[in-house]
């Protein structure tokens, strides 16, 4: 039997069908009404990486022009400044002189949260401004114990470069002036990225 050409027509047109929809499928993957898997190099994420970066965070109180300001004030009978929070806008910086290079800036906020001993919630974005990372960030949410030597926190992810990120970082104090409430700390940042 010939086919005509209206029969070729609508073979072709099932096919393309059927391929369109297993194309639609691959694209959204399951779907669950509110919800579907992706590959993710439909977003354009290759293989992910591991980097690390090390600055200093420079959390000044006085001067001018402090980076950091207190917003609530501690009660008087707390020996662990319990509820105090800091706004801050700390530089970032390639040494631990002020005057090194800026690599970019540490913006959010840190509030005492024990009672017992000086424990904070650090909740901040690391701003960078420097290279192929100006503009991306790195947003860590953790408990700093600053009397410890070192103390880790998580990353809990990022935007730009560093969109899916996690990992942790480490800070060292690197100098306090106790009379001013001024720091220098050393942040090793470890970030697993795209």
């Amino acid at each position: 039997m010939a086919k005509t050409p209206s029969s070729i027509l609508a073979t072709q047109f099932i096919i393309l069908s059927l391929l369109s929809s297993f194309a639609i499928i691959l694209v959204q993957g399951e779907d669950q009404g509110f919800v579907r898997s992706l590959d993710p190099k439909l977003l354009g994420l290759k293989k992910e990486k591991l980097s690390h970066f090390r600055f200093y965070w420079h959390d000044i109180y006085s001067g001018k022009n402090p980076s950091a300001v207190g917003v609530v004030r501690a009660p008087t009978n707390s020996s662990t400044l319990f509820g105090s929070v800091s706004m801050i806008d700390d530089p970032l910086t390639q040494g631990p002189e002020l005057s090194s290079k800026l690599w970019g800036r540490a913006q959010g906020f840190y509030a005492s949260a024990s009672q017992q001993e000086v424990g904070l919630l650090m909740a901040m974005n690391f701003h960078f401004i420097e290279g192929k990372y100006n503009g991306s960030t790195v947003s860590v949410l953790g408990r700093n114990q600053v009397f410890n030597k070192v103390r880790e926190m998580p990353i809990i992810g990022g935007s730009g470069l560093f969109r899916f990120a996690r990992g942790y970082v480490e800070a060292r104090t690197h100098s306090f002036t106790p009379n001013t409430g001024d720091a220098i700390v050393e942040y090793n940042v470890y970030v697993l990225h795209y």
